[in-house]
């Protein structure tokens, strides 16, 4: 599996991976924001945008090991690895089963707890209906939770653009993604094994993944720190990118200075 992937900027790698239903272009503040502290690299996850979907059964595990394969093609041994919501579930699975690439962590509106089992038959319910109807579903039923009443309220040229993307998802990639989501694991015993720095990231109007879940997941990480964006929703990178991108900003000069390019 090759992955479509954007990449700007030079320097220590920083791998961003995308929301569902999104992709790598809900990244554009980042890459052009972020490029002059570190090279971004932002894949579309496997179905998402450019890269194809596949035949294999769905699997968060699967999608993190497409992204090592991703890092072997772009040349890059170790990195700083993360994501926003599912983003952040791959970003989880790629630290459980590649920790020797892992240079830092950032985990955006994410949870590291599973899904518990109403959540999982939503998310079946909800990949039976984008596949029989198409993306109407995620319009009224998934649109409106992935961002914050700010935005709504003050930001109509954000919500039509993350609108867009969800109306462009495949609906293929959508429901292969959904029962992937539903079946990942428990992961605060991987935070809780992290060697290496790790920032979180969560706007004060998250509900699908509130500061409550931003709190236990810094908790659990050996060298976490938290960051509450003010004004955001769950797509705290899209909806207040300035704010995101100096955190992540900090997060590199104070936590990985001195870490200017992959030791591959």
């Amino acid at each position: 599996m090759q992955l479509y992937t954007r990449t700007s900027g030079s320097g220590l790698p920083v791998v961003l991976l995308h929301a569902f239903p999104l992709s790598s272009a809900m990244w554009l503040a980042q890459r052009e924001g972020l490029a002059r502290a570190c090279r971004v690299i932002t894949p579309d996850l496997r179905g998402f945008g450019g890269s194809r979907l596949g035949d294999d059964e769905p699997s968060i595990d699967l999608m993190a090991d497409d992204v090592a394969r991703m890092l072997d093609e772009e040349g890059v041994d170790r990195a700083v690895v993360g994501g926003l919501s599912m983003g952040g579930y791959v970003t989880m699975a790629f630290c459980r089963r590649h920790p020797d690439r892992v240079l830092g962590v950032i985990l955006a509106g994410t949870k590291a707890s599973p899904d518990a089992e109403p959540a999982r038959d939503n998310r079946e319910r909800i990949a039976r209906a984008v596949l029989a109807d198409g993306s109407d579903v995620l319009v009224k039923e998934v649109l409106p939770a992935l961002i914050g009443t700010t935005t709504k309220q003050r930001r109509a040229m954000v919500f039509g653009r993350v609108k867009g993307l969800v109306q462009s998802a495949p609906p293929k990639a959508v429901a292969w993604a959904q029962r992937a989501m539903a079946a990942r694991p428990d992961s605060f015993d991987t935070l809780a094994a992290l060697k290496v720095p790790a920032l979180v990231l969560v706007g004060d109007e998250d509900e699908l993944a509130p500061p409550t879940d931003a709190q236990a997941m810094a908790g659990a990480l050996p060298e976490g720190r938290l960051e509450v964006i003010a004004k955001a929703g769950h797509l705290v990178a899209v909806e207040q990118p300035e704010a995101f991108n100096a955190a992540v900003e900090r997060f590199l000069s104070s936590e990985l200075a001195g870490v200017s390019r992959s030791p591959g």
